[in-house]
């Protein structure tokens, strides 16, 4: 099952010609999740090949401009392009009113229903889920109200071995219930173990983006052993007085908590557009954690 995430943006406030403000497209088995929308996302899901009309689901962060400015433009884009199905958005409460404002100054109509949710960032908190995934907001340390967000796949079922297919006659009533972990039963009272004729399913597989936030080990709880986490690096490590000051984070703090939150690997971004060479960025964050990686725009990784 796919579970990739796609970089559309890596840069910080100022884009530069190589670099977006944020903005990242998470594939959960066809369903597209889209992270933050900063000035120009539409031009990158163009670019990076993304059937926009696909895209479900809008969470963003918080209310700094490059993080959300990119917003009006995609849905006035997926509205004169024809889109009917409904787009759901989740946000700062502020965020409706915001939205709402900008139709209302061009006049314009929606040819979609827009279904809101606000953000509440008292704590960690549900803000979806289906068959496949979840998906829990938690609040950050930033200087206006913001959300880390987590995706977690669900548990999948257990395999039936295709020897004990061809050997075993499972009814096709029962397989729902062995792929569930129960053990089978034949007509004649035979007991097969379920270890015995099942697989193991892969782990659930989990991405948490953490947007503008200043260091806080309050978050560990909710983005440990995670597969993937996203941390903001606006600076280097000397200037880690700027970073305090402007609540961001920097090389080594990120990270500290993604080894502290024994994750599998960290993904670093939002990085300054005083940066022209990111691999000091990248070589310092990995002599505190080794499988660090550089966010790049238009990277997929698959997690």
């Amino acid at each position: 099952m796919t579970f990739s995430l796609t970089i559309l943006g890596s840069n910080s406030a100022i884009p530069t010609l190589t670099r977006n403000p944020s903005a990242h497209l998470l594939n959960v088995n066809g369903r597209l999740f889209l992270i933050d929308c900063a000035e120009g996302t539409q031009l990158q899901i163009r670019k990076f090949h993304v059937h926009f009309q696909r895209i479900q689901r809008i969470f963003i962060s918080h209310l700094h401009g490059d993080h959300f400015f990119g917003l009006i433009g995609l849905l006035n884009s997926l509205h004169l392009l024809g889109r009917k199905e409904k787009l759901h958005l989740y946000g700062p409460p502020l965020l409706k009113e915001i939205i709402n404002l900008q139709l209302e100054a061009s006049q314009t109509t929606l040819n979609f229903p827009l279904v809101f949710y606000p953000l509440s960032f008292s704590g960690y908190e549900m803000i979806y889920e289906d068959e496949k995934v979840t998906v829990h907001s938690f609040p950050l340390l930033h200087s206006v109200p913001t959300c880390g967000f987590i995706f977690r796949e669900k548990k999948l079922e257990r395999k039936i071995r295709k020897d004990v297919l061809s050997e075993v006659k499972i009814p096709v009533t029962e397989m729902q219930n062995v792929k569930r972990g129960r053990d089978y039963i034949d007509e004649e009272g035979k007991v097969f173990k379920n270890e015995d004729i099942t697989l193991d399913p892969p782990s659930p597989r989990s991405y948490a983006y953490c947007s503008d936030t200043a260091y806080t080990e309050a978050i560990l709880p909710f983005i440990r052993q995670c597969d993937l986490l996203y941390h903001e690096t606006t600076f280097m490590q000397n200037m880690a007085d700027s970073a305090k000051e402007k609540q961001h984070s920097t090389t080594i703090e990120a990270a500290t908590l993604a080894k502290k939150a024994n994750v599998k690997k960290l993904l670093i971004g939002h990085f300054s557009a005083r940066y022209d060479d990111l691999q000091p960025l990248l070589e310092e964050a990995q002599s505190v954690f080794p499988e660090t990686i550089l966010a790049e725009d238009g990277m997929t990784l698959n997690i």
